[in-house]
């Protein structure tokens, strides 16, 4: 089973974030919380603070397949700023591995020419630094490895598309049941 790392900065948006964790989770997938401050403590856009499960240096990429980066404000610029964390999303992309993004995160992606030509959707008013991408509008926008989100309040479409792509349209299936959708 592929295993997952997500990215907090503080500012983050809490639904994207702990939604997606939670929804992949009852999928069986692995997801580490992965703190990019010096603290496990990270506080989110509306003043929720969550334990992340280790600090950026802390993790061995080796058993990490699949990035994801919340959005929310400031989190998605912190992440945006953390040049470790950029690095290893351009690595990651380069290679062929899944990097997934929600809201005004993509705006990383974008950053880094990694939306050149592809397909692309973000929270309004970001569209502008999805840097050469088909901005779609969409939901949800799958392109080859990247998959980006367009905001809070579609962050059940943005997970399951994340579960389908890393275990399959069945468990995709059997979590959308057991979540009522």
């Amino acid at each position: 089973m592929k295993k997952v790392a997500l990215f907090l900065a503080n500012g983050f948006e809490e639904i994207e974030a702990l939604g997606t964790v939670d929804i992949l989770r009852r999928a069986g997938i692995p997801v580490q919380t992965v703190s990019i401050t010096n603290e496990k403590n990270v506080t989110g856009a509306h003043h929720i603070t969550v334990l992340a499960d280790v600090i950026f240096r802390e993790v061995n990429f080796h058993d990490v397949d699949v990035l994801i980066l919340p959005g929310g404000m400031p989190g998605a610029k912190n992440l945006n700023e953390h040049e470790e964390l950029k690095r290893k999303v351009k690595e990651y992309a380069e290679k062929g591995k899944v990097v997934a993004a929600i809201c005004a995160a993509p705006m990383v992606l974008g950053g880094l020419g990694l939306l050149e030509g592809k397909k692309a959707t973000c929270y309004p008013g970001f569209e502008h630094q999805l840097i050469g991408a088909k901005v779609s509008g969409n939901k949800v926008s799958v392109d080859k490895n990247i998959i980006t989100g367009k905001g809070p309040g579609l962050v059940f479409e943005f997970a399951l598309e994340l579960v389908e792509t890393i275990a399959g349209a069945g468990t995709r299936k059997e979590v959308q049941e057991g979540l009522l959708i």
